[in-house]
């Protein structure tokens, strides 16, 4: 299992995108190369993906923002492919995600995840991350694209 940082994209991202993407949302929608590109073009997000043998089983996006109480990190779309599930790389993705945000002076990670993914849950919790006791709310500009 090999992490890499995405510098460039390509047709083929987009492809695994296209097969990933509808593992986390349900739906079959997923970033054009264009929007990947300006992901990573802003230099305060990382995509990070998980390759065997060449072929990309897992990603998960890393987002700086700096506010006046100091730097913060969100990890977003974190997403292991059906078929390499319970080989730890969703542990390896997170794991390496807090270390590139503990490096860059972050003073706290932050992420999400519905309730009925029990797993991924369960392993965020398992990783160190604690359930906040917090209202999350979020305003939708395009009422039909709620994902």
């Amino acid at each position: 299992m090999q992490i890499e940082r995405i510098t460039q994209v390509d047709q083929s991202l987009v492809h695994t995108f296209k097969k990933l993407m509808p593992q986390l949302t349900g739906n079959e929608d997923y970033p054009s190369l264009e929007e990947l590109e300006k992901v990573i073009e802003t230099g305060d997000n990382s995509i990070f993906v998980v390759k065997e043998e060449g072929k990309i089983i897992g990603t998960l996006t890393l987002a700086f923002y700096r506010v006046p109480s100091g730097l913060k990190a969100w990890v977003e779309d974190v997403i292991v492919d059906e078929s390499a599930r319970g080989k730890g790389v969703a542990t390896a993705l997170i794991e390496h995600a807090l270390q590139v945000a503990r490096e860059k002076g972050a003073l706290k990670v932050d992420l999400t995840s519905l309730p009925r993914r029990i797993a991924a849950n369960r392993l965020y919790q398992k990783i160190g991350f604690e359930k906040r006791e917090s209202n999350m709310y979020r305003y939708y500009f395009d009422k039909k694209n709620k994902s």
